[in-house]
């Protein structure tokens, strides 16, 4: 069936059949992008195929438990979801150098010659890739490469090849023949995605897809691609840094937000086995503004320490500046603390920092800025046996937070003597080793740091 080429807009989703700077319908510039459809040969034909397809009960499905490909990485393999599901698509993203294809090419050199895996590069030589295995003392004896662009002569290898796991690194640089577009377009990097993900499924191989971040710190190309793929993982922190921490975005077989810990070291990643000891700085003199809080990220806990400091602000609109948090919440909990707290930052510059470049979504890390942000402004120094956290609503309540169980055990293990938390996450038997204290709303929290 012939086909037909025309233009879509990527902003209004309007079609043109010829390319133009700026959009007909909403007038947008350079939003028009090259698409395909199957051309039509008879204009009386119906709108649909007259074929019909199979349906069965869902209840009749035999579901089976799935088989997990270990990656011989258990960070990786935790954020996978339990290690790699056959014809799982798995898009992984961050800023340039910060450890995206060391990973990739550790976990296809750990993996048994059954598996024959395969890497694709289409930004480096072999020569370059051979340089980096031997600097990181990697056993590549098992290890196919490939250096293509060609999305059609990479599926073709691959189904010669057969291999049961499959490197792209990365997907902006291929491209297909059926588009007359430059690699890296969106529609290349559609099309190309599609056709790798038809061919994963098809053929059971579990494929990594390498992605390039915008300036901005999202991931490259179309948002589609984030849809079509089966997991996201996304590369956290500064590339500068010695950790290198691993968040699942999207998992379709596994717990999103779930956290992988990497150190860099000059024989590549290494796993941190105990992740909330890299995040504590007990070995430092106490200072203030400082305060451990007990986050939950994915399946885990995590011990994590959360530093403010409030100063007097020259400046008529003074600053707030969130680094691992979210600033929206940060103006909101100001708010709260003036309102329910009787305490006023409205002339002062607040900066919150989680040490260790990780970032934390859960809303459980509310307790534990607001106590930072007080210790700051009074120079009060905290006890460094005491841990916190606690969700805060708009009335100063201290609501609970999920987890809370599992959260005092790992506050325990660590040795912390005495915790902060909602009443309600109050546990029914006492922990032997460890003091609860269970508040209610935030000025009883305040008064409890004594």
């Amino acid at each position: 069936m012939p086909k037909k080429t025309f233009y879509t807009c990527k902003k209004c989703g309007a079609n043109a059949p010829k390319f133009a700077g700026k959009c007909p319908i909403c007038g947008e510039w350079n939003t028009l992008e090259e698409t395909i459809i199957e051309g039509i040969t008879n204009k009386y034909k119906k709108n649909y195929s007259g074929s019909k397809a199979d349906t069965c009960l869902l209840s009749s499905i035999d579901v089976s438990e799935e088989i997990r490909i270990s990656t011989n990485l258990a960070e990786l393999d935790r954020v996978l979801g339990g290690g790699l599901v056959a014809g799982s698509v798995i898009l992984i993203g961050g800023d340039p150098g910060i450890g995206k294809s060391t990973l990739l090419l550790q976990t296809l050199s750990k993996l048994n010659k059954n598996y024959s895996p395969l890497y694709v590069t289409g930004e480096e030589s072999p020569q370059q890739v051979s340089l980096r295995a031997k600097r990181l003392g990697l056993d590549v004896k098992n290890l196919n490469l490939l250096t293509e662009t060609n999305i059609e002569i990479i599926l073709n290898t691959a189904q010669v090849e057969q291999p049961k796991i499959m490197v792209i690194d990365s997907i902006q640089t291929m491209h297909t023949e059926l588009l007359q577009s430059a690699q890296g377009s969106v529609s290349q990097v559609r099309e190309s995605a599609a056709l790798l993900v038809r061919f994963a499924k098809q053929t059971g191989t579990a494929i990594f897809l390498v992605g390039h971040v915008t300036k901005e710190g999202a991931l490259a190309g179309p948002r589609i691609l984030e849809h079509m793929v089966d997991t996201v993982l996304y590369f956290e922190g500064d590339s500068g840094t010695r950790f290198r921490i691993i968040r699942a975005i999207k998992n379709r077989f596994g717990a999103v937000n779930e956290l992988g810990v990497f150190a860099m070291t000059d024989k590549g990643l290494r796993e941190v086995s105990n992740p909330s000891a890299i995040f504590l700085s007990n070995e430092q003199e106490n200072v203030p503004g400082s305060i451990i809080m007990i986050s939950h990220e994915g399946t885990r806990p995590l011990l994590v320490e959360v530093q403010a400091l409030v100063d007097e602000s020259p400046a008529p609109n003074p600053r707030r500046v969130a680094l691992g948090l979210d600033q929206n919440r940060l103006a909101v909990l100001l708010a709260v603390l003036h309102r329910h707290g009787h305490l006023a930052t409205y002339n002062m510059d607040v900066f919150i920092n989680v040490v260790g470049g990780v970032r934390i979504s859960d809303t459980g890390a509310d307790l534990a800025i607001l106590i930072a942000i007080l210790s700051s402004m009074n120079d009060l120094i905290l006890a460094r046996d005491l841990v916190v956290f606690g969700e805060i609503g708009l009335g100063g309540e201290i609501r609970p937070v999920p987890n809370g169980l599992e959260r005092l055990r790992e506050a325990d293990k660590h040795g912390f003597k005495r915790a902060i938390i909602p009443r309600a996450n109050a546990p029914k038997e006492k922990l032997p080793n460890i003091e609860i204290i269970p508040v209610w709303r935030l000025i009883d929290a305040l008064d409890n740091l004594g």
